[in-house]
């Protein structure tokens, strides 16, 4: 069962393997279509090579939360772990919850090669498998902000923080460069009317009815991470147009004109941003840290 499979690469990774392998507990998005729509775009490529190029923007975030060993933390949405073993390095105990089940093999891998201790869940942000009050602090780096249902999404933040903890985000803005590419793929293949754009998580308006002041005390600051890959710019593009899940979907969807089309905005885009004078890659993208304490 792929379960086994999971902590049994755990434990061969990792010297104290009884106790540190990491859990893995699979769930099935049912017959949710917009679930299923989530699990195809991000099972799509392979993200931990994306995610690759911005493991320092990564720890930064997870620094900034000074967690303690005491606290219990969840990442939501968690990816290949770019935010669950930082805090797990912290001594927290730490929950890693996604909708993709192989992406929760590379981070039971990554969290095996460090003998580090976590909990992976595969399930839905909409509908989390935890207890009311659970978690002192939830986080997730541009994960909630693509779950289809905010409304879902916020109710479910505010069930799982305890009174006093509370919920850190990293969610690209409109203007950011990672905003200005996802604007471009919506514009070469139009998402489902009913699914709301993920840069309203960067609108401060829009933030500010989600996360209401009966409920929550909401700051938000503007940040920068470097995206850095050791490939041309021309070179990243192509890497998302392999790896990256909404990438990998856009250029499925359109005829031959238009990839080869996207595929020149895509070069553009990269190379025009890139840092003067780098022959790799460095670009900065802006995105929007959110801090909603739980009243």
């Amino acid at each position: 069962m792929e379960n086994d499979t999971i902590t049994r690469s755990a434990q061969r990774n990792g010297s104290a393997a009884n106790d540190r392998a990491a859990r893995w507990v699979g769930t099935s998005s049912g017959s949710d279509p917009l679930a299923q729509r989530s699990v195809r775009i991000w099972s799509a490529g392979d993200y931990d090579r994306i995610s690759a190029g911005f493991r320092e923007g990564a720890e930064a975030f997870v620094t900034r939360r000074g967690l303690k060993p005491h606290h219990q933390v969840l990442d939501a949405a968690s990816g290949s772990g770019n935010v669950t073993i930082p805090a797990a390095r912290t001594g927290a105990t730490v929950t890693g919850i996604d909708i993709v089940g192989a992406l929760l093999k590379d981070a039971s891998r990554w969290a095996a090669s460090e003998e580090l201790s976590v909990t992976l869940d595969e399930g839905n942000v909409e509908e989390l498998p935890y207890s009311d009050a659970r978690f002192d602090v939830v986080m997730s780096m541009f994960g909630v902000m693509f779950a289809a249902r905010p409304d879902r999404v916020v109710a479910e933040l505010a069930r799982v923080t305890r009174p006093g903890g509370y919920v850190a985000l990293a969610n690209w803005t409109r203007r950011g460069f990672i905003g200005q590419m996802l604007a471009m793929h919506g514009a070469a293949v139009p998402p489902p009317a009913e699914i709301p754009s993920p840069l309203l998580w960067a609108d401060e308006a829009v933030l500010r009815e989600r996360f209401d002041d009966r409920t929550w005390r909401l700051t938000t600051i503007p940040r920068t991470l470097t995206f850095h890959y050791f490939h041309t710019p021309a070179g990243t593009a192509e890497l998302f147009r392999a790896a990256y899940g909404p990438t990998v979907r856009t250029f499925e969807a359109l005829d031959e004109d238009g990839r080869a089309s996207f595929a020149a905005a895509l070069r553009e885009h990269w190379t025009r941003n890139n840092r003067p004078g780098s022959t790799s890659t460095e670009v900065e993208s802006e995105y929007l840290e959110v801090v909603a304490v739980r009243l």
